[in-house]
């Protein structure tokens, strides 16, 4: 997607170990208008996957769940929740997540009303770089008898193995900003010289 690409080289910081630093558009400041195109982007891009709802893991991928699941005709989006929740009880799904950006292991839990077997479920996130968010919500997918048709992903670490593992695992992923590598303080993206 040019538009977030530009955004990215425009306002993006590239921090020690790979780190992409977009908060001034994507995750902490958020344009609206951009996020509004990547929910159209996803839309487009899995309308004929017959897709019954969308999932995500709090709390950056819930702007672009909901925006995609406004594009698509108002699906319903659930969003998978780190930490203990009194308010889920123990009739939830678990699994455990490594965060790349912070370093740590979180637990995320879906409430078990919140997915229906059978349903064909959108996997939405900002960032995918080794991952284990969306393998984390695969596993949940498992565990309700869901079908994770695909995998939306904003801006995707493609010098990080995450891509290359959930494609071989047969999942259909889409990345708006495919990052080849980040050198020098530059970012540079698939596709380019």
């Amino acid at each position: 997607m040019q538009e977030l690409q530009q955004r990215i080289l425009q306002d993006g910081d590239i921090l020690p170990g790979g780190v992409v630093r977009v908060e001034r558009f994507l995750n902490h400041r958020v344009d609206t208008a951009l996020a509004r195109h990547i929910g159209q982007a996803f839309a487009d891009a899995f309308r004929n996957d017959q897709i019954d709802c969308i999932l995500t893991v709090e709390a950056s991928g819930i702007i672009f769940a909901m925006t995609t699941a406004l594009a698509m005709g108002d699906l319903p989006v659930i969003i998978a929740k780190k930490g203990q929740r009194r308010n889920l009880g123990d009739d939830v799904y678990t699994a455990d997540v490594f965060s790349f950006t912070h370093q740590t292991t979180s637990t995320i839990h879906v409430g078990k009303r919140c997915l229906e077997k059978g349903q064909r479920v959108l996997l939405i996130d900002d960032f995918l770089a080794n991952g284990e968010a969306l393998k984390g919500l695969m596993d949940i997918c498992r565990q309700a008898e869901c079908h994770p048709v695909g995998a939306g992903i904003c801006i995707e670490k493609c010098f990080q193995p995450g891509g290359e593992t959930l494609r071989g695992m047969g999942l259909k992923v889409v990345s708006l900003a495919a990052v080849k590598k980040t050198e020098n303080g530059e970012i540079r993206f698939l596709g380019e010289e």
